[in-house]
């Protein structure tokens, strides 16, 4: 691994080709914090990915990428003299200092829960008026569900047991069936956002991340479907022409694989 100066360096690197971008490329010099922001949505995707394949160069590379943008937006923040990378940085080194009381402080915590409960009180302290004022409005509902029971868990407002949460969810399926038998469309998509969200509760009880399980199973179902799309191929056959029970063959095969 490098040295620390090694690290500082190559961070210095990275700020002063940025601000030779900035300054020459016709590109850098037209791009703004909106017109950024997709991009990072990309690039943080493209890290989850490598991370879930476990393709550690792959990470690697997804970081510098992140870690791209992260100066990027700041150089752009220093030309309007709103912020610049110090600024960012100190700010973090702040945050944590003041949020992790048990470390530069004479707090004392038993476990990891407890942290998480200090957290969130912590940031009420600091003027954030709901502990869900930093869940962002455009995160996907499977990992806004999760992070809004997360953080109503970090101030206790949680279920004490699995099993409560089991039987909520079977509550909940039953509620769904109901609706399901009276075809009521509205009251129907209701309740299977309540089972939804139940799964997601239990999923976090279980210490499942929910999102990479699902995702985990989109790569699984997306892998035998395209060895089916490949069998079919290789027998001049196209899927639509083929019966169920053809089809099935080829995706016990896959399942074997």
């Amino acid at each position: 691994m490098n040295s620390r100066k090694a690290q500082v360096e190559a961070f210095d690197r990275l700020l002063t080709i940025m601000d030779e971008l900035r300054a020459q490329c016709p590109w850098d010099k037209k791009q703004t914090l909106e017109s950024l922001r997709h991009l990072t949505i990309e690039e943080t995707y493209e890290l989850g990915d490598a991370i879930l394949e476990n393709d550690l160069n792959e990470v690697k590379q997804e970081l510098g990428d992140l870690l791209l943008h992260i100066v990027f937006y700041a150089k752009i923040g220093s030309e309007t003299n709103d912020f610049d990378i110090a600024d960012v940085a100190n700010g973090i080194c702040e945050k944590l200092i003041n949020r992790h009381p048990h470390i530069y402080s004479d707090v004392v915590v038993k476990d990891e829960e407890e942290v998480k409960r200090n957290w969130e009180n912590l940031k009420l302290k600091e003027g954030k008026k709901s502990v869900l004022q930093g869940v962002p409005k455009s995160l996907p509902a499977l990992v806004k569900a999760n992070r809004i029971q997360d953080k109503v868990a970090g101030v206790g407002f949680d279920w004490e047991k699995p099993e409560q949460v089991w039987e909520k969810l079977e509550e909940e399926l039953e509620e769904f069936k109901v609706e399901v038998a009276k075809n009521d469309k509205e009251a129907m998509e209701a309740e299977f956002g309540d089972v939804l969200f139940s799964m997601i509760n239990y999923a976090r009880f279980l210490k499942i991340d929910p999102e990479n399980a699902l995702e985990r199973t989109n790569k699984k179902f997306i892998k035998r479907f395209q060895y089916l799309e490949q069998k079919a191929a290789s027998q001049n056959k196209q899927l639509v022409d083929m019966t169920l029970a053809e089809m099935d063959v080829f995706w016990e095969e896959a399942k074997r694989l």
